[in-house]
């Protein structure tokens, strides 16, 4: 197996990999973002792709929404969540935060680090990096301009990295939610606690169009556990939406609402059913039953024997 990962080593992303079983003893490539990484997977570069979806202090990663929603169709076969907390390393001769002039980190790592910044450092500039583990690689680059980044405390640990403060993050016990990517194939098996991602693209723009989507769901009791729009690039008013359900595809309230929204939108992008993460069992309603949904067929069949 080769896996490939957004990198560089000692990303969030690369441990969110090592908690997926043998991954620790295959070829793990580093990817320099997101849609390379499941790039590679579509060449057949790379067997799998471990990339971050969701954030529960920032939200949806839109790269990774966007990146899956287009291009040939892929398929999530497992999620990970690694709790994040973040250091602040400096390059050698920072003793102190009033030394500080800029900082460097991935976007969604300043969103969580924030407040402490500007609270601590407010005279500080922030500088994107590809990741916090690039940010954090270029303290070690003399032609590169930051003092400081904001980056996991196992690659500053790995590369030796001076951290002068720890634990920086504005909310404790943030998690970030990863999903293994792979092509098209077999579906994992209902676990009795799954996650079913679709996307739905939004082909009119006008009243009830979200709600037809949503009746869909609330008709077989299918709670949806994430919903989000993003632009699809053509212009204003032009949206995909991007969805967790509680479920698995093997389930017949499942399917029946695949069917039903498969009706609204032919173009709709099933990117698979996984075990989640986390989460306890639903609790089904009798009349919103498998056995339920097969006994109603069966008598409208036997309705329809007699035409």
């Amino acid at each position: 197996m080769k896996y490939a990962y957004l990198g560089p080593a000692g990303t969030f992303t690369e441990a969110a990999l090592l908690q997926v079983p043998g991954a620790g003893d295959c070829e793990r490539i580093a990817a320099s973002s997101v849609n390379s990484a499941l790039e590679m997977v579509r060449l057949g570069q790379a067997d799998a792709a471990m990339v971050p979806i969701e954030n529960s202090v920032e939200g949806g990663v839109s790269a990774t929404l966007d990146a899956i929603a287009a291009g040939e169709s892929l398929q999530i076969v497992a999620e990970v969540l690694v709790p994040i907390s973040f250091v602040l390393a400096v390059r050698e001769g920072i003793t102190s935060l009033e030394q500080i002039r800029e900082i460097s980190t991935h976007g969604h790592a300043w969103a969580q680090c924030r407040h402490w910044a500007e609270t601590n450092i407010p005279a500080a500039s922030f500088t994107p990096a590809s990741s916090t583990a690039s940010g954090a690689l270029g303290l070690l680059d003399p032609e590169t301009h930051h003092d400081a980044a904001i980056c996991s405390p196992l690659v500053a640990k790995e590369k030796n990295l001076k951290v002068l403060v720890r634990e920086v993050e504005d909310h404790a016990g943030a998690v970030t939610r990863f999903i293994l990517v792979t092509r098209p194939g077999a579906i994992p098996a209902p676990s009795g606690v799954d996650k079913s991602t679709l996307i739905l693209p939004l082909s009119e723009d006008r009243p009830g169009a979200l709600m037809e989507f949503l009746e869909q769901f609330t008709a077989r009791a299918v709670n949806l556990s994430r919903i989000e729009s993003r632009p699809t690039g053509a212009g204003l008013g032009h949206y995909f939406f991007s969805v967790d359900v509680e479920g698995h595809i093997a389930e017949e309230r499942v399917s029946a609402a695949l069917a039903g929204l498969h009706r609204l939108c032919p173009e709709l992008r099933f990117l698979g059913s996984y075990p989640a993460a986390q989460g306890t069992r639903p609790f089904i309603d009798t009349h919103n039953s498998d056995s339920a949904f097969v006994e109603s067929r069966a008598w409208v069949q036997s309705l329809k024997s007699r035409l």
